[in-house]
C-alpha cells in the first residue's frame, strides 16, 4: 500500500492521484500565486434591469464581496447573484449582477467605498435582462505558481505530458469538506439527530460534503483499480461538456469514444431512485454505499435524487514553464465543478501556504 493510500484511511475524503510522486510545493504564498478568470457561459446583453460586473478581486471571498456590493448599492443581498465561488487567498475575475432596475451608474470605480477599494477593481459594467444564477459559468482558467518546488524535475515534465493526454480524476476538492473534514460530520451529526443546520446554506453545504464524500470514495476505488477512465461493465456514461448520459455495451466503438474524450465513465451522486449502474460497476457503487449508509440514508432523507459525475475531466490546454529551477507556473481550464487543487495534486504535495478561508 503506497502513502496516499495509507493516508486515504485516515482522510476519507483524500484526493489519490493515479500518478504517483514525491515532489512537493507551495501554492499561493501571494495572491498572485493563484490567478483565476471566470469563463461565463454567456454575454450579457447590453441591456436589462440587472447590472452586470466584472469583477477583479484579492484576498476576498466571493460571498463577502457579494454581500459588500448589496450595502454599496442599497439593495438586498439577494438581489446580487454571481456564477460560481471563487478561492480567496487568490487574484480572482468574475462576474456579478446586482437588481437596480431604472438606476444609471457611471465611474463606478472611482466611487467604490473603502471597505472595498483594496479588495476590487470594475474591469466592466453592463446589463441584463436576468440575474447571473449558481453554476452558469462555462469554466475557469487558472495560472497557478508552485514556489520552493523539492522533487524531481524531469518526471514532473513528463507527468504533465501524461496529464495532457489522460486527464485527471474528477475529485471534489478538499473546501468541499471545510477544516478538518468538519461538514461531514456536521452532516452525520444531523442525519443521527444530534444537530440541525441553523439555515439553508448550512443545509446546502452538509448535503453537498455527504453526497461529495461518496462520489469521491468511489473515484478513489476505480483509480486504485486503475479504471477511473476506461469502461466498466455496467458502467453509465456522460457526454463530454454535458450532463446527458446514456448505458452501452462495452465494445471498440464505445472504447474509441472514451480515448477520444467523446464520453467519459460517470461516479453516483447519490440520493432517491433507482441506482442506475448495473453489474460490475454497480458492486463498486453499492460496496462504498453500504460503507457510508448512515450518509446516504440522510440524502435520501433529505429530498436529493440520484445523479451522475464524469470520473475524469481532460486538460488538452495545459502548459508549464519554469521560472527559476524551484518555481514552475501552470496554466489550464477546467470546466465548471473541477477542481485546480486535484490537477496540482498530481504534480506535487501541496504545502505550507496552502490554505482556504471563507473570510475576506
Amino acid at each position: 500500500m503506497d502513502d496516499s493510500q495509507q493516508n486515504n484511511n485516515h482522510n476519507p475524503a483524500a484526493v489519490i492521484p493515479y500518478i504517483q510522486h514525491h515532489n512537493s510545493g507551495i501554492i499561493r504564498q501571494k495572491p498572485e500565486d493563484f490567478i483565476v478568470e471566470e469563463i461565463p457561459l454567456f454575454q450579457p446583453a447590453g441591456e436589462g434591469e440587472h447590472l452586470w460586473l466584472k469583477i477583479r478581486k484579492i484576498n476576498a471571498n466571493t460571498d463577502w464581496v457579494a454581500g459588500q456590493l448589496a450595502k454599496w448599492l442599497g439593495v438586498k443581498r439577494q438581489d446580487v447573484g454571481f456564477a460560481g465561488l471563487k478561492d480567496r487567498n487568490a487574484v480572482t475575475t468574475q462576474w456579478f449582477s446586482i437588481y437596480l432596475p431604472g438606476k444609471q451608474i457611471a465611474e463606478l470605480q472611482h466611487q467604490i467605498p473603502e471597505q472595498l477599494a483594496d479588495s476590487i477593481s470594475i474591469l466592466e459594467q453592463t446589463r441584463h435582462q436576468k440575474k447571473l444564477r449558481r453554476g452558469v459559468l462555462k469554466g475557469n482558467h487558472f495560472n497557478i505558481t508552485i514556489r520552493e518546488f523539492a522533487g524531481d524535475a524531469a518526471s514532473m515534465e513528463s507527468t504533465i505530458k501524461i496529464l495532457q493526454a489522460r486527464g485527471i480524476p474528477n475529485y471534489f476538492g478538499a473546501q468541499r469538506f471545510g477544516h478538518n473534514h468538519q461538514n461531514i460530520q456536521h452532516a452525520s451529526d444531523w442525519f443521527s439527530g444530534k444537530r440541525k443546520p441553523k439555515n439553508r446554506q448550512q443545509r446546502s453545504i452538509y448535503l453537498s460534503a455527504a453526497r461529495s464524500l461518496i462520489f469521491n470514495q468511489i473515484l478513489a476505488e476505480r483509480v486504485t483499480q486503475n479504471n477511473w477512465d476506461k469502461a466498466l461493465t455496467g458502467d453509465i456514461f456522460m457526454l463530454q461538456g454535458s450532463h446527458s448520459w446514456f448505458q452501452d455495451n462495452i465494445n471498440e466503438k464505445l472504447s474509441n469514444r472514451i480515448k477520444n474524450f467523446d464520453i467519459h465513465p460517470s461516479g453516483a451522486l447519490w440520493g432517491r431512485g433507482e441506482l442506475q449502474t448495473t453489474d460490475s460497476a454497480a458492486q463498486l457503487e453499492l460496496s462504498i454505499a453500504q460503507q457510508h449508509s448512515q450518509l446516504c440514508q440522510g440524502l435520501e432523507k433529505h429530498g436529493l435524487k440520484h445523479e451522475r459525475r464524469a470520473l475524469r475531466v481532460a486538460v488538452p490546454d495545459l502548459t508549464a514553464n519554469w521560472l527559476d529551477e524551484a518555481t514552475l507556473r501552470i496554466c489550464f481550464t477546467l470546466p465548471a465543478g473541477a477542481y485546480a487543487t486535484v490537477l496540482v495534486s498530481h504534480l506535487c504535495k501541496m504545502v505550507g501556504q496552502d490554505r482556504q478561508s471563507g473570510k475576506p
